[in-house]
């Protein structure tokens, strides 16, 4: 109903509409998503703050994290974003900010990139197994990034960008196959095992290459997902690319509602839907390539994340999209911690951790309930 005013004008009676428009897709199960993803995150970056071959009591490492005397310091801030030469600070501050922290950093977006493009590959294929693994972008990607360390070393500054034109020739090459006069999210799933298939076999003949046994474990190390020696150029490299794929993301969610819809359905509504999911494709493209291009083909990830987070927040794309953007860095920052710190010294390759945890998850899904993978 509406009321009066001092004035003795009419209180505008739609702006609770107006609101509840804008926010009402924020729900409870969204905010449970995100504040369990938060917690994790923290509780991850406090044992990777914490704990290693120079051990730090956790409330120390707290305290130097948030020192203003490096918060505020634009000379700390240029060596970390720009890659200036880094200020004399003392041992812990160094371990903390330019050893620690990077790796939680690169967890947190590599995490966030795998989530949101399963999610967009997903709802593309209208297929809840589908993952950038699956359609041949981690494959691709991995090529081209493999193929640039070994035989164009000169050209590292730009592996970002190898990466994702690797992905996108993969996806490309994806798409053709499954052309008939259009694609079907069946098609495309199939073309894709065909082209990981394809693209893992020459990553395998390509060791064959490298005399340099050092280099063979490291290469190996990265073909599992590995987060190891990570330092603040890695987060310098993926971040810009993060901030774009995930805001082109976000902003595509109302479409990708639509395309799970089904074709016809998306036609109907006037959508042009091989357009539209070809530039969804390539922002997915974009977000794994960035991840695989810093921490080589973790698997799982991409998988995993979409399914859990579409069980418990529905179907609608931005909760779906907004909530993988908490779970995903949630998933990867305890997989590196566990990585890390289970074996210390030594230390797992991430994507191991991963896989033993997607794996079982998906055998879980199998045996309750029998059949699932459409959407």
């Amino acid at each position: 109903m509406s009321g009066s005013r001092p004035d003795g004008g009419i209180e505008d009676a739609y702006e609770p509409t107006v609101a509840s428009r804008r926010f009402g897709w924020i729900d409870r199960d969204l905010l449970s998503v995100v504040g369990g993803g938060a917690a994790v995150v923290l509780v991850a970056t406090t044992l990777q703050l914490s704990f290693g071959s120079y051990d730090i009591s956790p409330a120390a490492a707290w305290r130097t994290l948030l020192d203003p005397a490096v918060l505020l310091d634009a000379a700390a801030w240029r060596a970390f974003l720009l890659g200036a030469t880094v200020p004399d600070f003392a041992t812990g501050t160094l371990v903390v900010w330019t050893i620690r922290l990077p790796r939680v950093l690169l967890a947190v977006l590599v995490g966030a990139n795998l989530a949101v493009s399963g999610a967009i590959l997903q709802a593309i294929t209208r297929n809840e197994l589908a993952s950038p693994f699956v359609l041949g972008v981690s494959s691709g990607a991995g090529l081209a990034v493999l193929l640039t360390v070994v035989v164009f070393s000169g050209l590292l500054p730009f592996l970002p960008l190898f990466a994702a034109v690797g992905g996108g020739v993969a996806f490309l090459l994806v798409y053709a196959i499954a052309w008939q006069g259009g694609t079907s999210p069946v098609r495309l799933v199939l073309a894709g095992v065909i082209v990981s298939s394809v693209f893992g076999s020459v990553q395998t003949g390509l060791f064959l290459l490298i005399e340099d046994i050092g280099l063979v474990r490291s290469v190996v190390a990265w073909t599992t997902g590995s987060l190891v020696g990570t330092d603040w150029a890695a987060v310098r490299m993926v971040l810009p690319w993060t901030v774009c794929s995930l805001a082109l993301a976000l902003l595509g969610a109302r479409e990708l509602d639509v395309l799970t819809l089904g074709e016809r359905t998306a036609s109907s509504l006037g959508m042009r839907v091989e357009t539209v999911r070809f530039a969804l494709s390539g922002v997915a493209v974009l977000a794994a390539a960035a991840s695989v291009a810093a921490a080589g083909i973790v698997g799982f990830v991409g998988l995993v994340v979409p399914h859990i987070v579409r069980r418990i927040v529905g179907s609608d794309h931005r909760r779906l999209l907004v909530g993988c953007l908490f779970a995903g860095p949630a998933l990867m920052a305890a997989a590196d911690a566990g990585a890390r710190l289970a074996l210390s010294p030594a230390q797992l390759p991430v994507g191991i951790v991963t896989g033993l945890v997607g794996g079982p998850y998906f055998l879980y899904l199998m045996r309750k309930r029998g059949e699932f993978g459409g959407l």
